[in-house]
């Protein structure tokens, strides 16, 4: 299988954007793994032994500024903050929209073949959660676009994994999901607890292979 493609990572520090950096340094469908981040990458947190490992630290305030590793085939992105660590609405806003609607429209300028971001179970822009209200909007502005190639959303229930900051309610979410979660089929196995590796594998499954 001929390594050709390259994969584009936003938010590569975060539950799910660690567990895709590795899926994606062991995947032989890439030869580079580019990822932007806030601060440098700690090598311990992936194995690379093909060195396609690509940190590239940047502002996120000036994304614009880095336009052209949106060059990559495949964009990944994992961004996301939650009101507490935001600390205001127009904080978390500023990270779970505008970044991801701006990457989106990046990846759009430089003819990306596709572009996957991360949105939550229960997006809807009419919703009365203000979490959720910010992620339907985005769907939507993303969605609208014209000339984006093959964007999809990815809606994940409680993400389960091991954070770098563990978050209490989380955790006790977690524990309650899967205590109940042999009770959600059909129409609410969506809200099933789920794995950041297998939300990172159903993130690559899909891209858009040639």
């Amino acid at each position: 299988m001929k390594s050709i493609n390259s994969a584009l990572v936003l938010g590569a520090t975060g539950l799910v954007g660690k567990a895709l950096v590795t899926q994606l340094l062991a995947d032989p469908r890439y030869n580079k793994v580019i990822c932007l981040v806030r601060k440098p990458l700690k090598n311990a947190d992936y194995v690379d032994p093909q060195h396609k490992l690509e940190p590239i630290v940047i502002d996120f305030n000036a994304l614009q500024d880095y336009r052209g590793y949106f060059r990559a085939e495949h964009i990944y992105v994992c961004l996301g903050t939650t009101i507490k660590q935001a600390k205001t609405k127009a904080a978390f806003r500023k990270v779970d929209f505008e970044y991801i609607h701006i990457a989106a429209q990046l990846a759009r300028s430089q003819q990306s073949k596709s572009f996957v971001w991360i949105s939550s179970v229960g997006a809807n822009a009419k919703s009365k959660s203000f979490y959720l209200r910010v992620k339907g909007e985005l769907e939507n502005a993303i969605l609208a676009m014209t000339n984006l190639k093959n964007p999809s959303a990815v809606r994940p229930s409680l993400l389960l994994g091991k954070r770098a900051q563990p978050r209490l309610a989380e955790k006790i979410g977690a524990w309650f999901g899967q205590l109940v979660a042999p009770l959600l089929f059909g129409r609410l196995a969506k809200y099933k607890p789920v794995s950041a590796a297998q939300v990172a594998a159903h993130m690559v499954r899909l891209q858009v292979f040639e």
